[in-house]
């Protein structure tokens, strides 16, 4: 069954509003080596975290997610304020003194005060309902998440197909112009030593003829990489969490390429290794984004 292929990078914004105020739920993903999650959260879903952690790790096998969780507590909810009157009287206490100490210090501000973690919170109905609301939101927007991983990962497969349909084609141009090369390095050989006027032992000539042929032939990397290409399809093919699998791909067709710069006796061949590099450079950089 093939699966998608999901690009690393992608936004999500999800928001509802109920009895207990709006909600809004961000989601960021970029490139990453394994799956980082970062989580900001008002103090009072603070306790969220764990299970909006599990439920990211159960979708996203790589990239580094932030999530910002937003809250903003309805009318109703904000004007019934909680104080911890025990705790701010300790805070107070504590404010003298310093105050005491410190002979130019500024008189105590109430409002300071009442933003003293700990002193104030709002009277929430029903926080059970909350982190349910948080859940059920943190979960809508890792659906849009998905689907634009999804919709990204599709493009970037695309041109990764498009990409590797051309190091095919330069793949069998290299193979088609075998024959020809060899029969021009024979030929260049034979007239350097005609030029020369020396005697040859023609069993000699032979062994070096078949000594320069097995020095320059490319039919094995032009194998693998024919190989390489086919395993590139497969696993884009198959799809889910392959992007680790296609950069390693993408490091063995760029070590068959450089085989076969090294191997060149012609620009023609020159060029078309210079061409596969090229293309396979692009591709490498596109596997950077895939999950």
């Amino acid at each position: 069954m093939t699966t998608s292929i999901y690009s690393m990078t992608a936004f999500a914004r999800e928001s509802t509003s109920g009895s207990e105020g709006e909600l809004t739920v961000e989601l960021r993903t970029v490139n990453h080596r394994y799956l980082d999650c970062s989580f900001k959260l008002p103090d009072v879903l603070r306790s969220a975290e764990t299970s909006l952690r599990a439920r990211a790790a159960a979708r996203l096998s790589r990239g580094k997610l932030d999530c910002l969780v937003r809250f903003q507590a309805s009318a109703t909810e904000a004007s019934a304020l909680q104080v911890n009157r025990e705790h701010l009287q300790k805070v107070i206490e504590t404010a003298l003194d310093i105050a005491h100490a410190l002979p130019a210090a500024q008189p105590i501000n109430p409002l300071e005060l009442l933003q003293f973690p700990g002193v104030c919170s709002a009277a929430l109905t029903d926080e059970t309902t909350l982190l349910h609301s948080v859940n059920a939101l943190f979960d809508t927007a890792l659906d849009t998440l998905m689907e634009n991983r999804a919709r990204e990962g599709a493009q970037l497969a695309a041109l990764i197909r498009d990409r590797l349909n051309q190091v095919e084609a330069a793949t069998a141009a290299a193979r088609a112009q075998i024959p020809a090369l060899r029969e021009q390095q024979q030929a260049r050989l034979r007239t350097r030593l005609a030029e020369l006027r020396v005697e040859v032992d023609q069993e000699r000539l032979e062994q070096e003829l078949v000594y320069l042929a097995q020095k320059a032939d490319v039919e094995e990397e032009l194998d693998r990489l024919q190989a390489h290409i086919r395993e590139v399809r497969h696993t884009l093919d198959t799809g889910g969490p392959c992007g680790r699998r296609l950069d390693f791909l993408m490091q063995e067709l760029n070590r068959e390429a450089n085989t076969l710069s090294s191997k060149s006796i012609a620009s023609s061949t020159t060029h078309n290794a210079v061409e596969l590099k090229v293309l396979i450079e692009q591709m490498r950089e596109q596997v950077q984004n895939i999950e």
